[in-house]
């Protein structure tokens, strides 16, 4: 457990160590320390409040006979418990509190106009899997889902699995998961309180509801039965860097102690995931690193066999898999940038010359996934930025796509569990179609909607319109624009912009529909999706080209999106917001350092923004794994690069935008001292009097706060202030 300090502690520590030692950072007017840090007065105002400033301690950080120095090195402390480096993070959340008081009313109406439009009654499509109906479910005024199943029917009696709401009961943090044997008699869940991603697996015997006294810790949340109904695999992460490295399996009433240990990767730039064939025929073990895959099997009627390579790892092969009778078929980038199709014997992948080309490599075109049924194929295909469906009848070869007629939007596959069906369950949405759950009929080609998310109150679509642009970057590439705005707007160039990216590890940022952006939208903002380089819109080059020694394309590509949409009167640099989130963080705190002149705000979620350092430290969770996506700065080469973009390496003296800056204390991908650190830099070094506000959730890891509803008020503090600093023009 982490150590919490209450409020008198908290300023006994920051007067102690601020007034008689003044050793690690001031708050506020030296002279009253406490009208800083004490609610004394509702009426104070923005520019009469000073912020923390953190002490400078120099550290020498020294590598390739360079010598930097990080004078904000001290905020980092792996054990989160250091009461100075708290102290400072509550004063920080202090700061922005009282600063943005005057926009607690604006915050609420924000919330509660978000909240309004969530059915809270809500419940999922159901989906059928052997005996039952599974489901999720919200229950009104509720933060966390209920998990359900009913017997044959949908009218059946709900058998509730697990309330998410009563697991959560005294904690800050909830995530939950579930996943029930194949004989449905028994049901694993995987919990974590904290937000640091290391869950705790416990089990639960349906017939009983019993919940059993073994116990799994530090463990991944994706779990996998094996067909005997009492063995468990799951992988387990290393204590420091959180790394998942080893798959291990459980038998159901022994002792956790006596596990077996199945597989454990040794080479620290892969991670360790698994997962079962729709057929019900093997556990996979996939083991990954940026640029390559090795699959392990193991039979799934077998469970103490042991594991088989499928393929060993190639350098730069990628490859997964998926089973059909007597065959594997192979999404793989062997002689294939884009990916292409290979089906291969059982028993005879090892050898590569027994592959048969199912699908071939397409220049234009980028091969994501498949899904295998019995008398079909669906295969998720990535064509000008777009998703689309297309569905293969095995039988008579005969194949067509599934039609979408939104000029920017996302489509996906989800839930296809069972093997031997005609039904096809595909989601979809847009920036003016709220989520949709449709079956589709892969032999009559007919569609029917499930559901279609419900906004209460009322939603037209036909009152917004949605856009896709292109704008031209420095180097001549033309980089997709996704946009949605109110109708009516005029291009007249005082609209407030939105211009939202994240460009890495290769992640399309598709186009969906948001309930919370209506609050903006109605209030005359344009929302804009910039699919530049480092993401994988436009096939694998796109990724290729923005990473590495490329990555400063992906910021080049954002500031040329930026521009473009300003020069067509979209907004101008006094009414344009830059938005990111950890490597969008990243993007957006690069793009700050670069071109200041062209934002208003600038909003960093979880910032990647300490790239150097992190990078040049393994014990910190995820960097071996990501030398193939940034470099290793042990080599000077890549190390003089990153210098070049480092957001906390290249603050100065200069005027920057307004800021704001968020993160959560127990961030497992991000630490928490990235941001702190890139935020004390700022305040020393920033010439202008720009808003510069830094809150941590200190419950919540990377992913914000934990409840459906906890959630909306991070929203709604990023729109406040937005919103405020346009009020404000």
């Amino acid at each position: 457990m982490q150590t919490k300090l209450s409020k008198n502690s908290l300023l006994k520590s920051i007067f102690g160590v601020v007034i008689t030692s003044s050793l690690l950072f001031s708050c506020g007017d030296k002279t009253n320390p406490k009208d800083n840090l004490e609610d004394t007065s509702t009426e104070i105002m923005t520019d009469t409040l000073t912020p923390p400033m953190a002490q400078k301690v120099p550290q020498k950080l020294e590598e390739h006979g360079q010598t930097r120095i990080d004078n904000y090195y001290w905020l980092r402390d792996d054990s989160r418990t250091k009461p100075e480096m708290l102290a400072y993070l509550n004063a920080e959340n202090d700061y922005v509190n009282k600063s943005l008081a005057h926009t607690e009313e604006l915050q609420s109406t924000i919330y509660k106009e978000i909240r309004g439009r969530i059915k809270e009654d809500d419940a999922s499509v159901p989906y059928k899997y052997q005996n039952y109906w599974y489901y999720t479910r919200y229950e009104e005024g509720k933060e966390y889902p209920i998990y359900g199943r009913k017997e044959e029917t949908l009218e059946g009696k709900e058998e509730i699995l697990l309330n998410g709401n009563e697991r959560a009961e005294g904690n800050d943090f909830y995530s939950g998961r579930i996943k029930v044997s194949e004989g449905e008699k028994m049901m694993a869940f995987a919990e974590d309180t904290t937000g640091r991603r290391q869950y705790t697996v416990r089990f639960k015997n349906l017939e009983t509801n019993e919940i059993l006294a073994e116990t799994l810790r530090n463990v991944e949340p994706t779990l996998v039965w094996a067909n005997d109904n009492k063995t468990l695999f799951y992988v387990k992460k290393d204590p420091e860097t959180l790394r998942s490295h080893q798959v291990w399996s459980h038998t159901l009433g022994t002792n956790p102690e006596n596990d077996k240990l199945i597989y454990e990767e040794k080479d620290e730039s892969y991670y360790t995931y698994i997962g079962k064939s729709k057929s019900k025929k093997y556990v996979m073990i996939y083991l990954s690193s940026t640029l390559n895959t090795e699959v392990h099997l193991i039979d799934a009627d077998k469970p103490t066999s042991k594991p088989t390579v499928f393929l060993k790892r190639e350098e730069k092969h990628e490859y997964s898999i998926a089973h059909k009778n007597n065959d594997f078929y192979i999404v793989t980038n062997w002689e294939a940038q884009n990916f292409r199709l290979m089906k291969v014997k059982v028993g005879q992948q090892n050898d590569k010359s027994k592959w048969e080309e199912v699908i071939p490599h397409r220049q234009d075109v980028l091969l994501e996934d498949i899904d295998i049924f019995s008398n079909f194929m669906v295969l998720s295909e990535r064509k000008e930025g777009l998703l689309q469906l297309r569905v293969q009848n095995q039988k008579n070869k005969e194949q067509h796509y599934i039609e979408f007629n939104d000029p920017a939007y996302m489509a996906y596959t989800a839930q296809n569990f069972e093997f031997d069906t005609k039904t096809l369950r595909f989601g979809y949405t847009s920036m003016t179609t709220p989520n949709s759950v449709y079956d589709y009929d892969m032999e009559s080609k007919e569609k029917t909607l499930k559901k279609q998310q419900e906004v209460v109150g009322g939603y037209d679509a036909s009152n917004f319109v949605s856009e896709r642009v292109y704008a031209t970057a420095k180097d001549g590439t033309k980089i997709p624009i996704s946009l949605v705005y109110k109708k009516g707007t005029k291009k007249d160039g005082k609209n407030p912009l939105v211009v939202y990216g994240y460009g890495s590890y290769g992640a399309s940022m598709d186009a969906y529909f948001s309930v919370s952006r209506l609050s903006l939208l109605e209030r005359g903002f344009v929302y804009s999706i910039v699919h530049i380089r480092g993401g994988q819109e436009m096939g694998r080059q796109w990724y290729e080209d923005g990473k590495l020694l490329k990555k400063k394309n992906t910021f080049e590509d954002f500031i040329a999106c930026t521009e473009f949409l300003q020069n067509e009167g979209f907004g101008n640099p006094k009414t344009t917001f830059a938005i990111g989130g950890s490597a969008g963080g990243l993007l957006v705190g690069a793009v700050m350092n670069m071109r200041p002149d062209l934002y208003q705000g600038i909003l960093a979620a979880v910032p990647f923004v300490d790239v150097v350092t992190t990078m040049l430290d393994e014990s910190i969770p995820l960097t071996t794994n990501e030398f193939d996506e940034w470099g290793n700065p042990k080599n000077k080469e890549y190390y003089d690069y990153m210098m070049t973009y480092s957001p906390y390496d290249n603050v100065e003296a200069k005027e920057y935008p307004n800021i704001l800056v968020t993160t959560g204390l127990h961030d497992s991908q991000v630490q928490y001292w990235e941001p702190a650190k890139w935020v004390a830099k700022l305040r020393e070094l920033k010439t202008d009097k720009n808003k510069l506000y830094f809150k941590t959730n200190m419950d919540a890891g990377h992913g914000g706060a934990s409840g459906r509803f906890e959630a909306i008020k991070e929203t709604a503090l990023e729109y406040a202030f937005m919103l405020d600093l346009m009020n404000n023009k």
